[in-house]
């Protein structure tokens, strides 16, 4: 009989689902268009059994995949269970093997020496297969139509590395699947390698560097000729995951880091930029270069914005810890190892940026992303984040202009996703898919938004006859892409 904790982790916002199933042709409240052929993935945390630690992080759970089928202005829906290597052991086994997150120390001996990741972070297709990922563990792939699961890959044997990307980039020219894997010589280790992955499937560059410090390593950019790195002071040692802490914690005495390195090259020409005193930023919303210039739009704050990851010895402060949206800049004809500038460029703090994809790693005029809205009421239960991700902003860089719409007090977003209305669409012409979570019916909406027009509201309401877990990340696919 399943006992899982009496936690806010695993209850009220964030009980769990743990439903494997199909729903064909959901209920829609106005009108999807006729002409969106395609899927929107996303993927959540839903531990299949009670965890070994009642205090375990919320995102130490099994990666549940979502997967929406846009066809003839009707959505189907499909839920499975990404079957990773720690999945079939415990299934196999009827509970918990593996201890907490990111620490291999308080795993069951029996699993000592496995794959212990969860791939729960994000789902992405890319030559004909649904990448599954997380950080700290190799790349699963699964079939993009039936979410069967088909194994971890290592790319017939091009990428020996044992992590891969959870945030990678789609380069809107080549093609290619950018990404990077960190902690490659083993637990909190500083190597790191970059690489591409083209159309094919096939390994077509890879380069090694080193990041200043161990780190959290959890996004990058790209430009036209450059992988960019922030570096955030999270880091750990084995003295933490010893004393069974949390995995990272924050220390702001240590540099925030801008990396910045040719795409083309081997990671010898890396250069890291520094900025004291430190400033916070996970999430990346895009790069671009402007002549000997890149700059790098994120969400800053100025200590650690994760409550998860704590400063030992400062208590959390709320007003330090909220995100704004911010373009650090570098200067690469420059002799000095100093950051140009941050500067906010944003009037609504927030997370979860986004932008169209077709823009990564170009100059760029349309973003988005979850907003905090403190003024506004939330009538519904207490849990991490619940009552402030309830707003969805359009940013207009070119204008300064921002654009919202507020979900109301009994609900919550989750992360949000472009869709263009052709290939060949403007920037920005499309529309915005992003689940709204309500918490007092616990049901969820997938809503779509006509992208520049947020204010309007919902132009659909994909209605569910359940309310999902809060997911991390997902993407959206052309169904072209599916056929093939």
């Amino acid at each position: 009989m399943a006992h899982f904790p009496d936690s806010p982790l695993f209850s009220s916002v964030l009980r769990l689902i743990r439903m494997e199933g199909d729903i064909t042709d959901l209920e829609v409240e106005g009108e999807v268009p006729a002409q969106l052929n395609g899927a929107f993935y996303r993927v959540h945390p839903d531990p299949q059994f009670a965890p070994k630690f009642a205090d375990d992080q919320f995102f130490n759970g099994d990666g549940m995949i979502s997967m929406f089928r846009f066809h003839n202005g009707r959505v189907d829906f499909k839920q499975r269970y990404a079957q990773t290597d720690k999945w079939k052991l415990e299934r196999n086994a009827g509970k918990a093997l593996f201890g907490a997150y990111r620490n291999p120390l308080t795993d069951d001996e029996t699993v000592k020496g496995q794959i212990r990741g969860t791939a729960n972070t994000n789902v992405l297709v890319h030559a004909g297969k649904l990448f599954a990922m997380k950080e700290d563990s190799p790349c699963l792939l699964l079939d993009p139509n039936s979410l069967e699961t088909e194994g971890y890959t290592d790319f017939g044997g091009d990428l020996d590395i044992p992590t891969f990307t959870a945030h990678p980039k789609l380069d809107p020219d080549s093609g290619n699947f950018c990404g990077f894997g960190y902690s490659i010589a083993g637990p909190l280790t500083r190597e790191a390698r970059y690489f591409e992955i083209d159309p094919q499937g096939k390994v077509v560059r890879q380069a090694d560097f080193q990041v200043p410090y161990y780190t959290m390593l959890h996004d990058f950019a790209i430009t036209a000729d450059y992988a960019v790195f922030n570096v955030s002071p999270y880091t750990s040692d084995w003295s933490v995951l010893e004393r069974n802490m949390p995995h990272f914690v924050y220390q702001r005495e240590l540099p925030f880091y801008l990396g910045v390195m040719r795409r083309d090259g081997d990671g010898s020409d890396m250069r890291w930029f520094k900025q004291e005193p430190s400033v916070c930023g996970c999430h990346v919303m895009n790069a671009f270069q402007d002549g000997t210039s890149i700059h790098l739009d994120l969400p800053v704050s100025k200590v650690t914005s994760l409550p998860f990851f704590p400063e030992l010895d400062h208590p959390w402060n709320p007003e330090d810890s909220t995100t704004w949206l911010s373009r650090v800049t570098v200067d690469m004809a420059s002799n000095s190892d100093e950051i140009t500038s941050i500067a906010q460029i944003g009037d609504a703090p927030g997370e979860f940026p986004r932008i169209d994809d077709r823009m990564a790693g170009k100059p760029y005029r349309h973003g988005w992303q979850i907003t905090y809205d403190f003024a506004k009421t939330y009538n519904g239960p207490p849990g991490p984040f619940a009552g402030v991700l309830s707003t969805i902003t359009h940013y207009d860089l070119a204008t300064g202009k921002e654009t919202s719409w507020w979900a109301g007090p009994d609900s919550a977003f989750q992360e949000p996703c472009f869709i263009p209305r052709a290939p060949d669409a403007a920037e920005g012409d499309g529309w915005l898919v992003a689940l709204i979570d309500n918490h007092i019916t616990n049901y969820s909406d997938l809503c779509l938004f006509e992208a520049l027009n947020l204010a309007k509201g919902p132009v659909a309401r994909i209605k569910l006859p359940l309310r999902l877990r809060q997911g991390l990340h997902g993407n959206w696919v052309d169904g072209a892409r599916l056929a093939a």
